[in-house]
């Protein structure tokens, strides 16, 4: 047997971490074993998908070093390689599991699914629905389908019992039946669900193992379920142990940053990033830390894999990085790193048309332009002391502002504008004063080039780093408070 191994991650947001972890470790496995890797878009949710964050992904990949043998960008033998040109081969199938009675249409709307799932909530019932919680009279299943009532279809599912599912690292899991619910797998609009897609996709592609996070554990009964359905062999399970902050908490973007793009902008090494996450949870034979991608394939054995929950400690990553740039790069490679990271012409370019119009010397542009080559600002609370506003409302306009920037899809100074005016708004403050604490947080001064175009040179994951950064610098954000701002933006969305 061919070892086959792939990534799929969906296009809907900065490239993350997370992804490059398991792109990581399914690359190795893949040439461990002399098979290839696969990289699969899941885009089906068009709402959020986006070109430019697929752009980010395979660029932000690539710049690991992690690279595939088959994709949407490279071609391959099981294309196409995003799901949204594969449609007719998810209805097909869909249909197919509709005629041998092992998925239902379900005429259901939100309403009502919100009243069974409150009913069955009230009566401490396990909230999964089954497909006879979901049933309708025959004659009102008829109405609804003579009147053209939009439908999902779901798979069907056990009411009881318990489904064993075998994992490599793990060996039999053993999942309640009762826990698991009638999946949607073609959704209203005649696309597919994750469930579907995916064990569709790994059976045509001809995946053999399939490497993933542990978060996919209780989603794996469903998989499994489908293979039967259709009557394929499952590819060989595999779930990996989630990133974690220092608290042991699952890695999230509020506690720690998780883009890719992040560690990219703060000037860390591809080589010492693919290093530190080849770390996470497995070792060396010899235990050493320091490794490159072509030593750890060499020597990968997926079984010296730990299941305790990596620490993504960024300290520790920090301090890898250093020693890379002191152990790998001379004074070339060094000046080669600076350039590619930022004092490259694309880069400058953008920057240029900022600094022109203000300086008189040349030696006025890095005073001026420092924060576009600077990672966090060495900012204090007295560095906010010319802003007119209490502390509280300073740290909540900042948060609200984090907030309303995780939404923004399209990154250019033209949305920006329109989420920075609404909040303003909101505030009741002049545009000119809901700035001000901004501009500090993201330039680290009073006085620098326009707050609004930096942010859109900077990037998402900068910018929203840098106002993070201002309200740690501010004294944070409390459990009371975090869940009293959370209500209020909530409100105003």
């Amino acid at each position: 047997m061919t070892v086959r191994t792939r990534i799929a991650p969906s296009p809907t947001g900065d490239p993350h971490v997370g992804t490059a972890y398991i792109a990581l470790f399914n690359l190795c496995f893949a040439r461990a074993q002399g098979g290839q890797f696969v990289l699969r878009i899941e885009d089906t949710d068009r709402a959020r998908s986006t070109d430019e964050s697929e752009r980010m992904i395979l660029d932000s990949l690539r710049w690991l070093g992690l690279d595939w043998d088959e994709g949407p960008d490279v071609g391959g033998p099981f294309g196409p390689y995003r799901q949204s040109e594969r449609g007719d081969i998810y209805v097909r199938h869909a249909r197919q599991l509709l005629e041998a009675g092992h998925a239902f249409k379900c005429y259901r709307t939100s309403e009502e699914l919100d009243v069974l799932r409150e009913a069955r909530k009230a009566e401490g019932l396990q909230l999964a629905l089954k497909p006879s919680d979901l049933a309708l009279p025959e004659e009102e299943v008829a109405r609804r389908e003579r009147e053209g009532w939009p439908y999902v279809v779901r798979m069907k599912v056990p009411s009881d019992g318990v489904c064993v599912v075998q994992d490599m690292l793990r060996g039999a899991i053993e999942v309640d039946w009762a826990q698991v619910d009638a999946q949607i797998l073609l959704k209203s609009d005649g696309m597919p669900t994750y469930h579907l897609a995916n064990v569709i996709d790994d059976h045509l592609m001809e995946i053999s193992h399939v490497i993933r996070g542990e978060e996919w554990i209780n989603s794996a009964p469903k998989h499994q379920l489908l293979y039967e359905y259709f009557g394929w062999d499952m590819p060989v399970l595999c779930h990996m142990p989630l990133l974690r902050n220092p608290d042991r908490s699952k890695l999230s973007k509020r506690k720690n940053p998780t883009s890719i793009n992040y560690y990219r902008r703060m000037g860390y090494l591809p080589q010492a990033v693919t290093n530190y996450l080849g770390r996470m949870g497995w070792s060396m034979p010899d235990e050493r830390e320091k490794f490159s991608l072509d030593e750890m394939m060499a020597n990968f054995d997926i079984q010296r894999v730990s299941l305790g929950g990596p620490v993504f400690d960024l300290a520790k990553l920090t301090w890898l990085n250093g020693v890379y740039i002191r152990e790998d790069l001379d004074d070339a490679a060094l000046l080669a790193a600076l350039r590619e990271w930022a004092f490259n012409e694309a880069y400058v370019k953008q920057i240029l048309p900022q600094v022109r119009p203000r300086v008189d010397t040349l030696s006025e542009v890095m005073p001026l332009a420092g924060h576009f080559f600077a990672g966090l600002p060495a900012i204090d609370q007295d560095s906010f002391t010319t802003v007119q506003l209490e502390r509280e409302t300073l740290v909540r306009l900042l948060q609200f502002l984090v907030w309303r920037l995780e939404e923004v899809s399209n990154w250019n100074k033209e949305s920006l504008l329109v989420e920075v005016k609404g909040l303003a708004s909101y505030f009741e403050l002049k545009m000119k004063d809901f700035l001000a604490p901004v501009f500090i947080a993201v330039s680290g001064s009073t006085a620098s080039t326009s707050v609004m175009d930096a942010m859109a040179i900077l990037g998402s994951d900068m910018t929203r780093a840098r106002l993070r950064h201002a309200i740690d610098v501010l004294g944070g954000v409390s459990k009371k408070q975090a869940k009293r701002f959370e209500k209020e933006y909530r409100d105003i969305k």
